[in-house]
């Protein structure tokens, strides 16, 4: 566990956060807070249907009000085939095209159909509704088992799945042994079902840009998203115009968890910029937010586990089906293959399939996938648990993966700590404490794989001795916090001298986005070895003026010092000393460093949930809740535990209280904060924190991903505390007060 690193000076510290003082006091620039001499608004028309043929849309009305400066159709984005995929990362470009703006038909309520740029937003607004857009309404279908039923309305007739036209988009498949054989080597076998709902991922700021096109054609992007390069690149893709003459700066983001992972308003202002030869803003409402962004997919689940008297679990299997939303790239990655992730389990079967349905198209939320196929296996350890009479903790344990483990989704695990986190939660005084009336207590265990991928890193020191890093991912966790402690330990100098920067698509190289857990691992590797050339650098640049061999210099608290006695008597130089004679001593002192890092490894944690049922009302509270997890080094424990915490908010969410509603139309009927029932402080306690630290081997500073695992036990952990106290399973989430209530009731009996 944890010290805060004794042996570090700042790997490991609770450092102040560079970024902090400017958003707390509101000096930090968000997206919606741009502005440019000239600029007008942008607006959305969007469809009123689920599922509708666009006969004909009329833009001439629109186009005579005055104020109005462009309009724009899905005409206006470049036509992919739908035929022929593609790829740009996990997304693919012909159904991101159809997302943005509908072309022959609208797939959700909430489609964009049109768009309009004029001098206000109110009449752009009015614009909106003069635009006159001929609809053939189409049998739609919403929930996930609805979409897959053999006389389901078919989205898209290009779709087809064993030969014959289906919404089901896609299948990903994972075996490991013989799952048949296993199960018939089982004592106690148990299989159940689970539905999940859509959530969003409920980010404070709505999605907002500001673009501007040059009279050379060269435009500027600033938007707010996970991932500048993936702005421009999606924006080149969608509108033709080449990525050397798009600019994509990042805005400060106020919240994504994986939601500003893709593009909505970026291409749209593009085109209208583009065609009206002004500077176009767009902010979409929260309402907007809810009927168009991507949550994340609701599902319906099936897992079977089989396990020996002992708690050896020799079989598990499971399906799950994921809602992609209007368009194929449901998280099937994320439930197949992290699902049964933490156990050594010699036979196993995981199979997904991507289920499109008419609903806007998901987008990536925190660990997408894992929660979903973890609510599903780990409440059916509980009930083989309470089966073989065994603690749940202990099954757990028993079945442990651990170094040499095969997992069924590929790897062979290296040193990994999730037995480790077991343990931890056994020994934790939390888990022996005890329990009121109408409580209960849960436990669950997560995985997520983490990610490496492309970053880039500048080192730069200044002319009075102090530190710019430059680094290309936006800051959303913290990332800044963490770059200053590496580079200030390396450098040996207090992390007040390091002012760490986020660069724009032509400041810096290429970077992946902020996502997947992967920015600490991947920058700490390019900030670390930039640092490292600059540290190169320096001990040259000081053995140039005492005169001698640069390795008899060494680097050491912050200053060059002759390596031995044989060097030479000299005093130390420090950084500033050396960094005011650079002219002299060859010039300008910095380095970069661009990779496509590997080596991530996969995350593990486990929580204990108490909660508390009234059984007048049905409501859960959650009273009592610790994260356990192995986050590899915590480079800044205050910043991991936020995360740690944060994740653990968000599936207490899912799990009580959080779901899309739809109408008898089709339409979202809770398109805003007051009616999607997110958990706010008064519905949580504080939530406790236990870092338990196994290095990564194949990292510098022992890095692994921690901002997805947190959310992936919750739903679980929840589920399990509810049935603790109640005697009552729940199959479907979330359980809010009306479905816990009608569980309770006493069933009729029988005449």
């Amino acid at each position: 566990m944890t010290d805060d690193n004794p042996g570090n000076k700042w790997i490991g510290k609770r450092t102040i956060r560079p970024d902090g003082m400017d958003k707390v006091t509101g000096r930090a620039a968000y997206a919606a807070d741009a502005t440019m001499p000239g600029m007008i608004w942008g607006k959305i028309l969007r469809s009123p249907h689920p599922h509708a043929r666009i006969r004909s849309i009329n833009t001439a009305k629109a186009e005579a009000l005055p104020g109005v400066k462009a309009v724009m159709t899905g005409k206006d984005l470049v036509d992919f085939p739908v035929e022929t995929p593609v790829p740009l990362g996990i997304q693919d470009m012909r159904w991101m095209a159809r997302n943005v703006m509908a072309r022959d038909k609208v797939l959700f309520p909430g489609h964009p159909v049109a768009a309009v740029a004029a001098t206000s937003q109110k009449i752009a607004a009015e614009a909106c509704k003069l635009i006159e857009v001929e609809y053939e309404v189409l049998p739609w279908v919403i929930d996930v088992e609805d979409a897959i039923k053999p006389d389901a309305p078919i989205l898209h007739d290009f779709i087809r799945f064993e030969g014959r036209p289906s919404n089901i988009a896609g299948k990903l498949e994972h075996r490991l042994g013989d799952v048949e054989a296993g199960f018939a080597e089982a004592d106690v076998v148990i299989e159940r079902s689970f539905r999940t709902r859509p959530v969003h991922q409920g980010y404070i700021e709505p999605h907002a840009c500001l673009v501007s096109v040059a009279p050379d054609g060269k435009a500027t992007i600033w938007s707010s998203s996970q991932g500048q390069f993936m702005v421009r690149a999606m924006c080149a893709y969608l509108t033709g115009i080449p990525q050397s003459d798009i600019r994509a700066i990042p805005a400060e983001i106020g919240g994504g968890f994986g939601g500003k992972t893709i593009i909505y308003l970026e291409p749209v202002a593009l085109v209208l910029a583009r065609k009206s030869g002004r500077p176009v803003k767009m902010v979409m409402t929260r309402e907007e937010v809810f009927r168009a962004t991507g949550p994340t997919s609701g599902s319906y689940s099936t897992v079977r586990i089989g396990a020996k008297r002992d708690g050896r679990i020799v079989a598990a299997k499971g399906t799950f089906y994921l809602q992609a939303g209007a368009f194929p790239g449901s998280p099937i990655r994320g439930a197949v293959g992290c699902a049964f992730a933490p156990y050594d389990i010699p036979n196993v079967h995981s199979l997904g399939f991507d289920v499109v349905s008419n609903r806007s198209k998901v987008a990536a939320y925190r660990a997408p996938g894992a929660p979903i196929g973890a609510y599903a296996v780990e409440c059916v350890l509980d009930e083989l648990a309470e089966a073989l009479k065994m603690d749940p903790l202990e099954l757990r344990l028993r079945n442990a993966a651990r170094e040499g483990t095969k997992a069924a989704h590929g790897p062979t695990y290296p040193r990994i700590g999730y037995e480790e986190t077991v343990r931890a939660a056994m020994e934790h005084p939390h888990y022996r404490a005890p329990l009121g009336p109408n409580q209960g207590r849960g436990v669950a265990s997560g995985f997520w794989f983490n990610a490496g991928g492309e970053s880039s890193a500048q080192v730069n020191i200044t002319e009075d001795g102090n530190v710019v890093v430059i680094t290309g991912h936006p800051d959303i966790g913290g990332s800044r916090a963490s770059t200053a402690n590496i580079t200030a330990e390396l450098l040996g100098i207090d992390y007040r001298r390091v002012n760490v920067l986020i660069g724009d698509t032509s400041t810096i190289g290429y970077s992946n986005l902020t996502g997947g857990s992967r920015v600490t691992f991947a920058s700490a590797m390019v900030v670390t070895q930039s640092t490292e050339k600059v540290i190169t650098q320096l001990r040259e640049r000081a053995a140039k003026i005492w005169g001698i061999d640069p390795d008899a210099v060494k680097w050491e608290n912050g200053e060059a010092r002759p390596a031995g006695d044989n060097a030479g008597k000299f005093p130390p130089l420090s950084l500033a000393e050396i960094a005011a004679r650079a002219s002299q001593t060859g010039g300008p002192i910095g380095a970069g460093v661009q990779l496509n890092t590997t080596g991530a490894e996969g995350g593990f944690g486990t929580h204990i949930c108490d909660v508390e049922v009234d059984p007048q009302t049905g409501i859960v509270r959650v009273v009592r809740y610790t994260a356990i997890q192995d986050v590899g080094r915590a480079i800044h424990p205050s910043y991991v535990e936020g995360q740690m915490q944060g994740g653990a908010a968000q599936g207490i969410g899912w799990a009580l209280s959080e779901e899309y509603i739809y109408d008898r139309n089709g339409n979202v009927d809770n398109a805003g904060f007051l009616d999607y029932r997110m958990p706010v402080c008064s519905d949580l306690p504080m939530i406790d924190t236990v870092i338990i630290e196994v290095p990564n081997p194949k990292h510098p500073q022992g890095v692994r991903g921690v901002g997805e695992v947190p959310i992936v036990p919750p739903l679980a952990a929840v589920a399990n505390a509810v049935y603790n106290a109640t005697g009552r399973r729940f199959y479907s989430l979330p359980m809010s007060p009306p479905r816990v209530l009608a569980a309770l009731e006493p069933e009729p009996i029988a005449a």
